[in-house]
């Protein structure tokens, strides 16, 4: 039983609501500045600081339930509708064969991998996040990238808010003793801002060079990217279209044709 509770993120995902949520109230009943703003009757900041949190879960169980584009079949007939139409519209002499996944047995479209925690095959796979229990992929990476702005937007206000509360006093043990879980509010805000802050950038830059952090660790191991020079990304379009599709495409793409476009001819 305790091993399908890890397996299913249950433990990991009740840990992040909890701690969200303690966070929150230790904010609420403290001498913070949301505390002031209530006793004096301006409840525009505190409910537009609780409705940005109550935004942050629900976009954290999102990413962390949303199929992230898991391969279901062994064809893309939802893309083209048939194995013979995809091929004929590949060439095959430029575009390397689709492999077959060595642990589902399906055949893998280009930039999926088999993610060995979620024990499938992922579309477009950036990485297995631990932290919502989920893979971030073609399906879920655009949201996980909202997500972490919308975090690091409550974590940084959250950071403002407990360091306003922060009162002083005549010892350094009466000090500790009154403003402890203020300090505890700090430093999880400061901690995690440092964290989010880290990721959301790093994702943003792969977003903006399409590329994932799977092709960009591993790349000298990816058969359509191995040959390719060190600075080439037969994916890329430039900043703006890279961030355009993103964020704005909302199917699956058939990467075996951009491939095609952007590759050398064979000499």
């Amino acid at each position: 039983m305790v091993q399908n509770m890890f397996r299913t993120g249950f433990l990991v995902r009740a840990t992040h609501t909890l701690l969200t949520w303690v966070i929150t109230l230790i904010l609420f009943l403290h001498n913070t500045d949301l505390r002031k703003c209530e006793e004096q009757g301006e409840l525009l900041l505190p409910v537009l600081f609780f409705l940005l949190v109550v935004l942050s879960v629900l976009l954290y169980f999102a990413v962390s339930l949303m199929d992230p584009g898991f391969v279901l079949t062994d064809t893309v007939k939802g893309v083209l509708g048939s194995d013979e139409e995809m091929e004929s519209m590949i060439d095959q002499s430029t575009s390397p064969r689709l492999r077959r996944c060595g642990y589902c047995l399906l055949q893998q479209p280009m930039r999926a991998k088999h993610c060995q925690t979620c024990k499938r095959c992922v579309r477009r796979f950036d990485h297995h996040c631990p932290w919502i229990e989920n893979c971030v992929g073609e399906r879920n990476h655009r949201w996980f990238v909202v997500y972490l702005v919308v975090q690091l937007l409550t974590l940084l206000w959250a950071f403002h808010i407990a360091l306003s509360g922060i009162s002083t006093s005549l010892t350094w043990e009466l000090w500790f003793r009154v403003n402890g879980f203020l300090l505890v509010a700090l430093g999880v805000a400061g901690v995690f801002s440092v964290v989010v802050v880290v990721l959301l950038g790093c994702h943003l830059y792969l977003v903006s060079i399409n590329c994932t952090t799977w092709e960009f660790m591993s790349r000298h191991r990816i058969s359509y990217l191995k040959n390719c020079g060190d600075e080439e990304n037969p994916f890329d379009r430039g900043v703006f279209c890279n961030l355009r599709d993103f964020f704005c495409i909302c199917r699956t793409v058939m990467w075996e044709q951009m491939y095609h476009k952007k590759s050398p001819s064979p000499v």
